[in-house]
């Protein structure tokens, strides 16, 4: 908790510290009404008191009890306003973290997880600031106040204030050991109500499909039965809280009367006033102890879950980033849209056993490099290896002559046009679908964005639409089909103009017309771009410069399509299973 504090800035400190001024004048304030009203009672049982005297006592226990108010107001703005900018600060930390994370860190997070730490962990802790902050510096100011103004008045009701006191602790602390625990559970439980959720909202047409409603309802069904259980038993603990507070509050309060009473009963009859005058200040001070206490409960119930959240919190941020930024942020090399592969394997993180073993190769300025392989054979991490989503765990991964490692990912991103292998399409127009994210050379212009659009064969489509290239998006493109988001998507990595482009089996979708006259356009388009495919059709890959063949990791052939059908008996069986003999031959 203490760590996530540091994300406030000068300014809200300074407002925490008038906050804590203006708190202990609030407490002075309200402190000081017990010492008017002893006096109020004194004069009303002494004979000749004025009703001056009275009023003017009265009045100032108004004007301590409108300053309280006052201070109070002042101080709920303050502390609303440093709990908002905390909890901006902290999600947009977090949120920066998790874009800096590896596939392989988010992945051991969950989706989820991560999105119930960016909303509702940091609510949590917004609310103990919100609520708390204000308690836990009033609480203690207050207990200690009131103590040090009873200890003088008598040992008795000093030593039944103690025990009220301790009894309170007692139960708090019980309740802290018994709950403390669960809330870890409660939070973990949001993961996964919040997966059950998301997943079904994602595969809603599956589900329709396969008429699984029934299936998704019991398995939402468990995960928040779970949770409500779990809240239940915490809701149920901390409802004994309340009782005792009362009780303990009542029973100090008879007993400082039936304590009073005998002293009283026993005093000479000069100090029989003094001793009620003391035992109606007494009463109100122990209250205000007792009161104090009440508050520091109301904190304990709040701050195990804020405190569970808070180190849910600290994971994600304390996550040591293992994809590192390199020093290179230019060119250093004469080499343009040059890809070289050395000696590289790859395996993910907590795996035993090598994805890819030994690759090499080199794709050359103006290329066309193309992989194929069955599936699981390694093809789509391969090409993950280039913009660094993952790094090689031997050998080398060079882009124009240099080790990606050693560039500045920005600047190693700007090199590329990505086209990942599901489509994805953000909830934003298509303008600005394609124009997405910075290049770091021109801006991409309308004219640029008509471009892409027209080589990668979405013109047609997005010109029948009623606002054209201004058409919104839904979130994952699912007003379009998925051909059509597949080449928007190849429209956003072509409007870039990079030097590399990246097709991570990004022609699926696409019909065998379409996907020919997008290629033949594309080779025209990026003639002195570099471009690696990841496919699974021979059609598309066929006219290659170069093709590797994957096979359980390995590359099992390499040259052009006539080369490997004569060579490769992988890459002629993959051939053969698509392609007739006389379509081949033809091909050929």
């Amino acid at each position: 908790m203490i760590k996530l504090l540091k994300s406030l800035g000068k300014k809200e400190w300074i407002l925490a510290l008038i906050s804590l001024i203006l708190i202990a004048g609030q407490v002075w304030l309200e402190l000081k009404m017990p010492d008017y009203m002893s006096e109020i009672t004194v004069l009303v049982q002494t004979e000749g008191s004025q009703m001056s005297e009275i009023l003017e006592n009265g009045v100032y226990m108004i004007a301590c009890a409108l300053g309280s108010l006052v201070s109070a107001v002042i101080v709920g703005y303050f502390i609303s306003n440093i709990s908002a900018i905390f909890s901006m600060n902290v999600r947009k930390k977090l949120f920066n973290k998790v874009e800096n994370l590896a596939m392989n860190e988010v992945k051991a997070f969950s989706t989820s997880s991560l999105i119930t730490r960016t909303t509702n962990d940091i609510t949590q802790i917004q609310m103990l600031i919100a609520m708390g902050l204000q308690l836990m510096i009033k609480a203690p100011i207050t207990a200690i106040w009131a103590i040090t103004k009873i200890l003088n008045k008598s040992w008795q009701w000093s030593a039944l204030t103690g025990v009220g006191v301790a009894v309170l602790l007692g139960v708090i602390v019980t309740l802290m050991v018994i709950i403390m625990p669960k809330f870890k559970i409660v939070q973990k439980l949001i993961d996964k109500i919040n997966g059950v959720t998301r997943e079904n909202l994602t595969g809603i047409r599956v589900v329709r499909a396969f008429n699984a409603e029934k299936y998704q309802e019991d398995k939402f069904e468990n995960v928040n039965t779970k949770l409500t259980n779990q809240q239940l038993f915490n809701q149920k603990a901390f409802a004994m809280l309340s009782p005792v507070m009362y009780l303990v509050m009542y029973f100090l309060t008879l007993g400082i009367y039936f304590i009073g009473a005998y002293l009283i009963k026993d005093a000479l009859m000069v100090d029989k006033l003094a001793l009620f005058g003391d035992m109606v200040v007494f009463s109100s001070y122990a209250m205000q102890v007792i009161m104090s206490f009440l508050m520091l409960a109301m904190i304990f119930m709040m701050l195990p879950r804020a405190q569970v959240s808070a180190n849910r919190i600290n994971e994600v941020l304390d996550t040591e980033i293992t994809i590192k930024d390199g020093k290179i942020n230019q060119d250093v090399t004469n080499e343009r849209g040059t890809v070289e592969f050395k000696n590289v394997s790859f395996k993910y993180p907590d795996a035993d056993e090598y994805l890819l073993k030994n690759i090499s190769f080199k794709a050359n300025k103006g290329e066309t490099v193309a992989f194929i392989g069955s599936t699981g054979s390694g093809k789509s991490s391969l090409i993950n290896l280039i913009p660094r989503f993952y790094d090689v765990t031997d050998g080398k991964v060079l882009v124009d002559g240099v080790n990606v490692k050693d560039y500045k990912q920005e600047f190693l991103h700007n090199k590329l046009g990505y086209v990942p292998q599901k489509a994805v399409i953000f909830n934003d127009t298509i303008n600005n679908n394609i124009a997405y994210g910075e290049n770091g050379k021109d801006k991409i212009t309308e004219e640029k964005i008509k471009k892409a659009i027209e080589v990668a064969q979405a013109k047609e489509f997005v010109e029948k639409m009623e606002e054209q290239y201004n058409t919104h998006m839904a979130q994952g493109g699912t007003n379009v089909s998925g051909g059509q988001k597949q080449r928007l998507s190849i429209a956003r990595a072509i409007a870039r103009d990079p030097e590399i482009y990246i097709f991570d089996d990004s022609f699926s979708a696409l019909d065998y017309k379409t996907d020919s006259i997008l290629r033949k356009e594309l080779k025209k388009y990026t003639k002195d771009a570099t471009t690696l495919i990841v496919a699974q059709r021979i059609g598309t890959i066929m006219n290659a410069d170069k093709i590797l063949v994957l096979d359980n990791g390995e590359c099992v052939g390499q040259g052009t399509h006539k080369e490997l059908l004569k060579n490769c008996e992988v890459y002629k069986q993959i051939a053969l299973s698509q392609l007739s003999k006389e379509e081949l031959e033809d091909a050929e």
